[in-house]
């Protein structure tokens, strides 16, 4: 195998004609995820005597974590950057967290404020502790 060189073909008509489609393929919890153009889905492979029963399976749904800085290793926080009310950029630096002798700088994932902090300097915080809120 070589970069570009097909792997598998498959047919299929879409609005795209005869425009070749890049997928890549993973391997899932459940089935394997399928990505193409930034758009991920899941395919589940179950077996013809399974597959009626599904539809009575509660999906678990990962929550939504996207509003809160969570701290990604055990630490030491050494330095918060803002407080609540502060108005944040993406990119910005909220927080510094050293770990094994490293100092690591925690970032804004997107703009915003800061709705509440929960940490102060000098914590020893856990792995996944809230450190702040944003709103």
């Amino acid at each position: 195998y070589t970069p570009g060189d097909r792997m598998v073909v498959a047919d299929g008509h879409g609005v795209d004609g005869d425009e070749h489609l890049t997928i890549r393929i993973a391997k899932a919890r459940a089935g394997f995820k399928l990505t193409a153009r930034g758009a991920s889905h899941v395919a589940r492979v179950l077996p013809a005597r399974v597959a009626p029963y599904t539809a009575h399976l509660i999906e678990k749904v990962a929550p939504d974590l996207s509003k809160f800085l969570i701290c990604p290793m055990p630490g030491l926080l050494v330095r918060l950057d803002v407080a609540a009310g502060d108005r944040v950029e993406a990119g910005q630096a909220l927080a510094v967290v050293e770990a094994m002798k490293m100092e690591n700088i925690l970032r804004a994932e997107k703009t915003g404020t800061v709705k509440s902090v929960a940490a102060k300097t000098g914590d020893s915080l856990a792995v996944d502790q809230v450190i702040l809120e944003l709103d």
